[in-house]
């Protein structure tokens, strides 16, 4: 760890973490503008280690956003069935919300109904994306933190045979968001489900740069486990998802004007807020860089059920 940070030091970046076991802000940089190849190989190299990084004070635009993106990989699509939101730029997706009190004739706005759960971005696709880089355009004064999770971490501290169980396990996701119990779809949520997707990932992904074991379930589009019966599923499910929501394991960024949040979403759940006060707006902007296909321990490979890898 000395040795990263000499080396981040050396080349003007002040690192500094903002958990114990993740998260941690780059300061001293302009993601904004070209940079030297150096400085994008230790902005990587904080990335594996702390498994998310946040950069201040940026003032990006969707074309630099992109660009600072394509330094890390290949930028994606916007999303494989939510339509993006700026016509020039089909990798941004467009996430938030408006005043959700009125809108603009003052008549009462639908109100969400999508549960906030931890997730990793499309899982429910063969290939997830390896990273996603999120901005915020619209920041309210408080409220609207968001939280990640270290899924390394967490798979490395359960017990010796609980890891042997699920490194067997294999798992199938599915792209429906979850509702609150009793509610109705809304538009949002008949769009994200308006084609089929669903593919079988190993229940632990080997890290293919680390070669770090890291969970690869999650609440928000896990469906259930292939090898056992539902209910057994379900229950080695609902211990999987507690444990891994530790706050041991997790951070808790505060969003400001400028700020950029990069995560590996190969070891990595976040989770949505859902304290933002109604009279604020919040918008965020967001792009996925391509990944690869997961691998499990025993060499398995993630494949699709149903739709297509996301490209």
């Amino acid at each position: 760890m000395t040795d990263s940070i000499d080396t981040a030091t050396a080349l003007g970046l002040d690192v500094r973490p903002i958990a114990g076991l993740i998260g941690a802000e780059i300061h001293g940089v302009d993601i904004s503008k070209p940079l030297d190849p150096a400085v994008v190989a230790e902005i990587r190299a904080t990335l594996l280690q702390w498994k998310v990084v946040f950069f201040r004070d940026q003032d990006l635009d969707p074309a630099s956003h992109i660009a600072f993106g394509r330094l890390f990989g290949e930028v994606t699509p916007a999303h494989p069935t939510l339509p993006a939101m700026i016509p020039e730029h089909p990798e941004v997706l467009v996430l938030g919300r408006r005043n959700s009190a009125m809108d603009e004739e003052g008549r009462g706005r639908e109100q969400p109904v999508i549960d906030s759960l931890w997730h990793t971005d499309v899982t429910f696709v063969p290939n997830p994306p390896m990273a996603s880089i999120l901005r915020g355009v619209i920041v309210p004064p408080y409220g609207g933190d968001t939280q990640w999770a270290n899924l390394a971490k967490a798979y490395e501290e359960l017990s010796p045979q609980i890891r042997e169980l699920v490194d067997q396990l294999h798992a199938v996701h599915h792209n429906l968001l979850p509702l609150k119990r009793g509610e109705m779809p809304t538009k949002l949520a008949a769009q994200f489900a308006s084609s089929a997707i669903r593919s079988v990932h190993p229940m632990v992904r080997v890290h293919p740069e680390t070669g770090e074991k890291a969970l690869f379930v999650n609440p928000n589009f896990t469906s259930h486990v292939l090898e056992l019966s539902r209910p057994e599923g379900r229950h080695l499910l609902a211990m999987l998802y507690e444990h891994m929501s530790n706050a041991r394991y997790t951070c808790r960024f505060r969003w400001e004007p400028g700020s950029v949040a990069m995560w590996d979403n190969r070891a990595t759940a976040h989770l949505v807020p859902t304290d933002t006060p109604p009279e604020y707006e919040r918008s965020m902007q967001r792009i996925t860089l391509a990944g690869d296909v997961p691998v499990g321990p025993d060499g398995s490979a993630s494949y699709v059920l149903e739709g297509e890898a996301f490209a």
